[in-house]
């Protein structure tokens, strides 16, 4: 059994986020870990309904994941975060607020052209066309993360392959 951590995803906005959580949740439960999944859509509905999407709203919304990650593996889970979390800082409190050795960073670093194709809410669209503003890649920065714990790249490579690599790495760390 590997300890109780959170994988963290972050990437811009059809990335491949969501996918990739749910996928490894779905392999984590066949070997019987305990995992609680928090989704940026999911958390922004239930707890953020009266945030928007401008930086200090963004920060605040990802302390929220933090503090519900954290007392989750303080209840023995493996929590699994898809959030954009577009800021180094938010995800450097997120790491020193988890601890280092619980806190896995996972940067789904999916172009942001083919992020774009995928569009898959529409968002890069209305951006384009000015109708939304603060959209993670076009009009709002994204901060890469310096050193992140491991890269995936869902244009390169398809799911199982990503997820073979995620397990690998949970489970050698």
């Amino acid at each position: 059994m590997t300890q109780p951590q959170v994988i963290w995803f972050t990437g811009l906005s059809g990335a491949g986020k969501t996918t990739l959580a749910l996928a490894l949740q779905e392999a984590l439960l066949k070997l019987q870990h305990k995992t609680f999944l928090i989704d940026g859509d999911i958390l922004r509905k239930n707890m953020g309904h009266d945030l928007g999407f401008s930086k200090e709203d963004r920060s605040t919304n990802v302390r929220r994941a933090t503090r519900l990650a954290n007392e989750k593996i303080k209840e023995g889970y493996i929590v699994i975060v898809s959030l954009i979390s577009p800021s180094l800082e938010d995800r450097a409190l997120a790491k020193s607020v988890i601890g280092l050795s619980q806190f896995k960073e996972v940067y789904v670093n999916t172009p942001l052209s083919v992020c774009e194709a995928r569009d898959p809410k529409g968002l890069y669209q209305k951006a384009r066309l000015g109708l939304i503003s603060n959209m993670t890649g076009i009009n709002s920065l994204y901060e890469p993360p310096l050193k992140p714990d491991l890269l995936i790249d869902t244009s390169k490579d398809e799911l199982k392959t990503s997820i073979d690599q995620i397990m690998h790495f949970i489970y050698l760390n």
